[in-house]
């Protein structure tokens, strides 16, 4: 991993991104740590041309975005313009809002229509992946559903967006899913899963938690892994600093 091809995912700064001014504001000092890519999510509504100029403007690459989930499967299409303004080709599915995945018609249609998204996006040359919390390892028929997902999508048109704390918390193992998804992982969430004195898990910062994050960085790389996104849900204080504190470790002894 090199790196310039670690980014950092705005969620963690959403709150410093609400307005084009905010942003702005946000990509300078997200420049000044280090970073030379960026993932967008959680913005405010500013026109797709002005993320892409102002992120231009600071010599960040726009790698991949996060889309509005009911969007994403209604009007792909219109998903893929935006896409193509912002000049990147990767976005992700990020969350199942509304699916019961229980309920295995709901499982099926969410299927169908990723794979029916992914097909448009791919036609545009454009890449769609899915991006898993915990609940994708609800267990159907012995085996977590997230398998399911993978195994009945074309991947040509759904590859993988893993985000490393989630599979932590579904109780599945990081590397194991890096290693699953061989040239089906352009994208990949690193984010360190730690747990307080009372057992209680809490998101933290690269290097500072339980994983093996070199063994998940040499794995995604074998499976074909472009881009390294740093995402921090919560933060203990200022989400700069956090995302600072990742980068120098990711630097200090990730990096290639």
């Amino acid at each position: 991993m090199k790196i310039s091809q670690v980014a950092v995912q705005l969620f963690t700064l959403r709150d410093f991104c609400k307005t084009a001014t905010d942003y702005a504001d946000t990509l300078k000092k997200v420049r000044e740590i280090g970073y030379e890519a960026i993932q967008i999510s959680g913005v405010g509504p500013i026109p797709a041309s002005e993320l892409r100029s102002i992120a231009e403007g600071e010599g960040l690459v726009i790698c991949a975005t996060h889309e509005p989930s009911v969007d994403l499967l209604a009007d792909p299409a219109k998903i893929s313009e935006h896409l193509a303004v912002l000049g990147t080709k990767y976005t992700a599915y990020p969350y199942p809002a509304g699916v019961d995945f229980s309920d295995a018609a709901q499982v099926d249609t969410l299927i169908t229509k990723l794979d029916a998204a992914g097909a448009v996006l791919q036609k545009a040359g454009q890449v769609l992946a899915y991006h898993n919390h915990a609940h994708e390892f609800f267990l159907v028929d012995g085996k977590p559903l997230l398998e399911a997902i993978y195994a009945r999508t074309n991947p040509l048109y759904l590859q993988g967006e893993i985000d490393t704390y989630w599979v932590q918390a579904g109780g599945g193992n990081p590397v194991e899913w890096c290693a699953k998804l061989k040239n089906r992982l352009p994208l990949l969430h690193i984010k360190d899963y730690a747990v307080d004195a009372t057992g209680k898990p809490f998101f933290a910062e690269i290097g500072y938690g339980n994983l093996d994050m070199k063994a998940i960085i040499a794995t995604a790389e074998a499976s074909g892994c472009e881009w390294f996104i740093v995402e921090q849900d919560v933060c203990p204080g200022n989400p700069f600093d956090s995302v600072k504190k990742s980068f120098d470790y990711i630097k200090g002894n990730l990096v290639s």
